[in-house]
């Protein structure tokens, strides 16, 4: 996951066949080891805190809402590092996460890729987490499994990627992703890998909705407990399931499938709206913008936590 339209895991394996295969170049994955001085994202927790705040304010502009399903709520993170994959339909999908991390235990530090060309841009993106990545070429493959591993080497981290590597649309079906995801996930031990489902439809305001499946949790016992390809057929299952636990729930177009943890922008506007607001006045009723009325999140200040998170029921 990573912003201005990054191809996350675009880090396509240039020729899996070497030794035991059947000629070609050998893999870019092979000996790739965690070098333990390697260098790590430095998170600023108040430029993070900063950009979170100013993430919900420009999301509030733009959705109507941001939901999470009460069928998929917000994990409560396992002990231990995670893993997040994410499926990619949209520009959105980062800033997303990171409004979604803003829910999450403050004790944890979340990472993601991002092309090297965005972060050379947007250097800043460091302090909030995100790594560089060369997509398309072997070292570049290599670099970005070096730099995982060293991530999730901290029990505290949460590492999100969008393993499609390209930008999908949720409906289309199977769901496939990258080789990288597999090879990650067969190195890793005492891990675990949540997926998460995002869409964006409009329902019955002007802006559009921003809707959220986290899947069930996937422990990772040991290394190569399964092979690279088995690892990306489940993963790639995972994900395909929870879209289509979230398109089920999107389709129903019922805001009570869903808790909002932020609530945006609302009414249609324009001559519309100052219509219902006059005919409010005039029966000396609140005007309400919204088509259908619903309860707003509940603010809750924790210390040492931005102070407009909403108690939102988690996955145990």
């Amino acid at each position: 996951m990573g912003l201005d339209r990054a191809r996350c895991l675009g880090l396509v394996r240039q020729g899996r066949r070497g030794k035991n295969g059947s000629g070609g170049a050998a893999s870019p994955w092979r000996k790739v080891i965690p070098a333990p001085d390697a260098s790590l994202p430095t998170i600023s927790p108040r430029l993070l805190s900063l950009f979170r705040v100013q993430a919900i304010r420009y999301a509030k502009r733009s959705f109507h809402a941001i939901r999470v399903a009460r069928g998929g709520p917000l994990p409560a993170l396992p002990g231990g590092p995670v893993i997040i994959i994410v499926n990619h339909p949209s520009w959105w999908d980062p800033l997303i996460g990171i409004i979604l991390s803003t829910f999450m235990p403050p004790d944890r530090g979340h990472y993601a890729p991002i092309e090297a060309k965005g972060l050379a841009q947007y250097r800043f993106l460091a302090k909030l987490g995100f790594f560089a990545v060369e997509t398309g070429t072997a070292e570049g493959a290599r670099a970005f499994l070096r730099t995982s591993l060293n991530i999730l080497s901290r029990a505290e981290s949460v590492l999100w990627i969008t393993p499609q590597g390209e930008f999908v649309d949720p409906r289309i079906r199977p769901v496939t992703l990258k080789d990288g995801v597999g090879i990650l996930a067969y190195r890793l031990e005492g891990a675990t890998i949540i997926p998460l489902a995002l869409e964006y439809p409009f329902w019955n305001d002007r802006a559009p909705e921003a809707l959220a499946w986290f899947g069930e949790a996937i422990p990772v016992p040991a290394p190569r407990s399964r092979t690279p390809a088995e690892w990306t057929r489940v993963l790639g299952r995972a994900l395909e399931e929870s879209q289509d636990q979230l398109a089920s729930a999107a389709r129903a177009r019922d805001p009570e499938l869903f808790t909002p943890v932020v609530m945006g922008s609302s009414g249609v506007g324009g001559v519309y709206d100052a219509w219902r607001r006059f005919r409010a006045m005039l029966a000396r009723t609140p005007f309400e913008p919204e088509h259908r009325v619903e309860p707003k999140p509940t603010p809750r200040a924790r210390s040492g936590d931005d102070p407009f998170q909403p108690d939102i029921p988690r996955n145990s």
